[in-house]
């Protein structure tokens, strides 16, 4: 068991092709309701594991959902799913793009499990990758030290204990409401342009800043 940070805060990494989309819709969308929907966004992820947790994997405090039916957060920017998409040879890796375009949504955990209860919105976090058949769930702020945080802050995760603790997820069930997002972390200064234009004309704008060190 390890402590949590006082204020943790949660990141859901997405192309930046579908940020319009996001703003105009006004949430994150699980994949669930975007395959329900036609889909119509640039996928990063991988495919078998968006097949298990669309078809396979329950998220065991809310029997009956599955793991595709939430909004899927890291506990850290610069996470294991980035450094793939960074490395871009994994083989279950439809997505050759690389790193450049790819943009952290950060929220503040609390917030969005304040706006949850207040909707009766479902919510859980795992203690690994989600997707992942050994994956425990929890939905309440007293098991968070069921995280292991110290693997979540690590930048060395070549030891499989270490690399199965980074992927812990924050999962909100269907959506994540867009004006929940406080901050856009992007890797360099075109994106941040490529960024800010989209967000030019929006009510709710997110701080926008380059954060190199959340990028490989």
């Amino acid at each position: 068991m390890t402590t949590p940070p006082a204020q943790p805060k949660i990141y859901h990494i997405t192309h930046v092709d579908n940020l319009a989309s996001i703003v105009a819709t006004g949430c994150i969308e699980a994949d669930a309701r975007r395959v329900g929907q036609g889909g119509g966004q640039t996928s990063i992820g991988m495919t078998e594991i968006k097949r298990r947790r669309l078809d396979e994997i329950e998220v065991s405090r809310h029997p009956g959902t599955m793991v595709g039916e939430y909004v899927p957060f890291y506990f850290c920017p610069r996470s294991i799913m980035l450094y793939i998409l960074y490395m871009g040879n994994h083989p279950d890796l439809t997505y050759r793009g690389g790193q450049g375009p790819v943009l952290h949504l950060q929220v503040d955990m609390g917030s969005a499990i304040t706006w949850a209860d207040q909707n009766g919105v479902r919510w859980a976090f795992s203690d690994r990758n989600a997707g992942s058949y050994y994956a425990d769930f929890h939905n309440s702020c007293d098991e968070l030290d069921k995280i292991d945080w110290e693997a979540v802050r690590s930048t060395d995760f070549r030891d499989h204990m270490v690399k199965e603790g980074k992927q812990a997820e924050f999962l909100v069930h269907d959506i994540c409401p867009w004006h929940l997002v406080e901050k856009i972390g992007v890797l360099n200064e075109r994106m941040h342009n490529q960024v800010d234009a989209i967000l030019r004309n929006v009510q709710h704008k997110p701080v926008v800043n380059i954060e190199r060190t959340w990028y490989y």
